[in-house]
């Protein structure tokens, strides 16, 4: 059974929540997000609670419980709080800028890389090296920051390339390291 789908989720004063023919939008300071709910689970809201019921106790239909419920409670946050994803650039030389909805990254190619901000995802650049990304919608949000750090990914030697703020790169011992150890 799922204990996360079991758990009602609360709505803010100020959200708006509608559910209709199994598309489920929510509204709130930020903006608006919609999306459509599996026929496997059913919706219930009620006292200022959203709980998502099972129709049938199959192993997918809990699986996906737990699964509806963790997306709309991320729906019901962005469209109140939103999401940031904070991205580093670490090389000598590398770095990024903004044109537009552009961004621009330099990061030892010899030509620099542009990718394109999906819709929804906002961006800012701190001191051309720290790559800040905005969103009321958690899933774009990853998946643009997945796709930036995807250009570079950092490697283990000396940590060159683009990682994620809060990952922690294991580094590797060079030749030089491996030949001393012996």
């Amino acid at each position: 059974m799922s204990r996360v789908g079991k758990q009602p989720v609360p709505i803010p004063e100020k959200t708006k929540l509608s559910y209709d023919n199994r598309i489920l939008t929510v509204e709130g300071q930020k903006g608006k997000l919609t999306r459509s709910i599996n026929p496997a689970v059913e919706i219930k809201i009620a006292d200022g609670v959203l709980n998502v019921v099972l129709l049938e106790n199959k192993r997918t239909s809990r699986a996906l419980q737990g699964m509806t419920r963790s997306l709309i409670a991320n729906m019901i946050t962005g469209v109140n709080q939103g999401f940031e994803r904070t991205l580093i650039i670490n090389g000598i030389g590398y770095r990024a800028e903004m044109k537009g909805k552009t961004l621009v990254l330099n990061v030892g190619y010899s030509n620099p890389v542009e990718f394109k901000l999906p819709e929804g995802v906002d961006a800012s650049i701190d001191r051309n090296t720290i790559i800040k990304l905005a969103s009321i919608d958690k899933e774009k949000l990853g998946l643009a920051a997945a796709a930036i750090r995807k250009i570079r990914p950092p490697e283990p030697y000396k940590g060159k390339g683009i990682k994620y703020a809060e990952e922690h790169i294991r580094r590797k011992a060079g030749k030089a390291g491996a030949a001393a150890a012996q």
